[in-house]
């Protein structure tokens, strides 16, 4: 028996994507899924569009949150999933059709409980930007503190293998804060080489403005890690060379 997916997304104000991001996963090759939106208290028609593909497939969850940010948006899902393996899908971003079947394949294959992919970037009419974000090998704690190439849509992890985690409630940047507490206790992210995910840029992403997302990791790296001046200091060089180079190259 094929087992269990409960996909999280945390949606806010994405009527003009959010029907994208749902097809995306009802093309999945792989059926065993649960689809757990949770609606942080959108103001468009997100919510319209959300549960009329609900009454369509009821593998699809909804849940309308109080208005309290991305992280504690996503807990809310992550606290209804039944499903073994957890994957995450933003609100405008895309999966390709074989993402659930290839990533659990590749899991059960290595035996590992958490692994990621490469993804691609495109702009806001879904147009390829023609930028491919690579996996960038095994990656541990201190490497990932080094290098935060981790896209948050191509994260896979089996609880039976890493157990119960929950998002920290930061600002933004909770995906990151996430990956480091799970790779903290010792588990490594698996690389599947491999364009799985769109990435979605625009005015509103995260990573559109720089300056923010550089602030973001900045404060991962003293309020989560509690890391000193000094190490913070040297992580956050490696982090921006390393963001330079994936623009870049």
């Amino acid at each position: 028996m094929n087992p269990l997916v409960s996909i999280i997304m945390p949606c806010y104000n994405a009527e003009r994507y959010i029907a994208q991001s749902i097809e995306s996963v009802l093309a999945q090759t792989y059926q065993e899924w649960e689809l757990l939106i949770t609606d942080d208290c959108s103001t468009d028609k997100s919510v319209e569009i959300i549960k009329r593909y609900c009454e369509q497939d009821g593998r699809i969850n909804l849940l309308i949150n109080e208005h309290k940010g991305i992280a504690e948006t996503r807990n809310a899902s992550i606290a209804r999933a039944k499903g073994r393996f957890l994957a995450f899908l933003d609100n405008d971003d895309l999966w390709k059709p074989e993402k659930l079947e290839k990533q659990i394949s590749y899991m059960f294959e290595k035996g590992i409980g958490f692994s990621y992919t490469s993804y691609e970037l495109i702009d806001k009419d879904g147009l390829l930007k023609n930028r491919v974000i690579q996996t960038q090998g095994v990656i541990d704690y201190k490497k990932y503190l080094r290098n935060t190439i981790i896209g948050c849509g191509t994260v896979m992890i089996d609880s039976d293998v890493v157990g119960h985690f929950s998002m920290p409630i930061n600002d933004t940047s909770d995906d990151m804060a996430a990956w480091l507490k799970i790779l903290r206790k010792g588990f490594m992210a698996y690389p599947f080489n491999e364009v799985l995910l769109q990435y979605r840029v625009t005015g509103k992403s995260a990573s559109s403005n720089k300056y923010k997302a550089s602030r973001d990791v900045w404060r991962v790296y003293r309020k989560n890690e509690r890391l000193s001046l000094v190490k913070s200091v040297f992580y956050f060089s490696c982090y921006a060379f390393n963001a330079v180079k994936k623009r870049v190259f």
